[in-house]
């Protein structure tokens, strides 16, 4: 059933008043967007059906210390300070951070909850752990720990430089394992001048508007590379994100450092021309 554009922009807390920027937006693309976040507040659409099952994905040998490969987790956190040398920045706030310790002024921060976990710097999975594992079996049989422990391919995906960003680690607790989405075309803060949000009872989490085209290479990129399911709503939007962001410097000398440390960066970064296969 497609739902009327009208009742979309209603669910979506839009008003009569907002129909003159509602035509802008139709203009610009973002409708199909809202469109498609609008049809899942009534129930998911038959060609929304999961995908095909992920291909085979081999594991490559883990290295260490100042190896070039890729890494588990906790060795890919010793090294994610060297590689974002320079370029200390939060990845969803855009805040300023010196080691673990986040610099709340740099950005117009305020805590939501928690001032302790909103003063240091996290890691934070682009393609959270839960995804890339809660469907293997080690995850069924002990979660994420035994996934670390047992799962080669887990542990290799866990630890991929590309999937890897700062966040303030309030934001990065309140995204946990939910997936990307777009709600708000003037989001309301809920992290002081912050501008990325998240709402709790839809289990979505909404990127600031300036990282949108990288969370959406790595997402993709994270997809493409391990073999990972995804529904047909979320792939179109992290498409549309990559076509309307295009890569900017900053993710080239991301990509670069991330090459530098594991052999392989974001492929969709360094040939930007491969999106239009991937998104076919």
């Amino acid at each position: 059933m497609r739902i009327p554009i009208f009742l979309i922009l209603s669910t979506l807390g839009l008003t009569a008043c907002d129909w003159r920027d509602a035509q802008k937006i139709a203009q610009s693309g973002e409708v199909k967007q809202l469109a498609a976040l609008g049809e899942a507040f009534f129930g998911k659409r038959a060609d929304e059906a999961p995908a095909a099952a992920p291909r085979e994905v081999k594991a490559l040998p883990l290295v260490g210390g100042k190896e070039v490969g890729h890494r588990d987790f906790p060795a890919a956190k010793r090294i994610l300070p060297k590689l974002y040398a320079g370029m200390e920045v939060d990845f969803y706030c855009g805040c300023r951070y010196q080691g673990k310790a986040v610099d709340w002024a740099s950005c117009g921060y305020q805590p939501r909850k928690s001032e302790t976990r909103a003063s240091r710097i996290e890691w934070e999975h682009v393609v959270p752990a839960w995804a890339l594992g809660h469907q293997r079996q080690c995850w069924q049989q002990g979660g994420r720990k035994h996934c670390a422990s047992t799962d080669p391919l887990f542990r290799m995906a866990e630890g991929d430089l590309n999937n890897l960003v700062p966040a303030v680690g309030e934001v990065n607790g309140d995204r946990a394992n939910f997936s990307y989405g777009a709600w708000e075309i003037h989001p309301r803060p809920i992290y002081g001048q912050c501008q990325s949000i998240v709402d709790f009872q839809l289990k979505r989490f909404q990127p600031r508007e300036e990282v949108r085209g990288a969370a959406a290479r790595i997402t993709l990129y994270m997809h493409q590379r391990y073999g990972l399911r995804m529904s047909r709503q979320d792939k179109q939007l992290m498409c549309a994100w990559a076509r309307q962001y295009p890569v900017d410097e900053w993710e080239r000398q991301r990509n670069k450092r991330v090459m530098q440390w594991q052999g392989e960066g974001n492929f969709l970064v360094s040939q930007p021309e491969a999106l239009a296969r991937v998104c076919a």
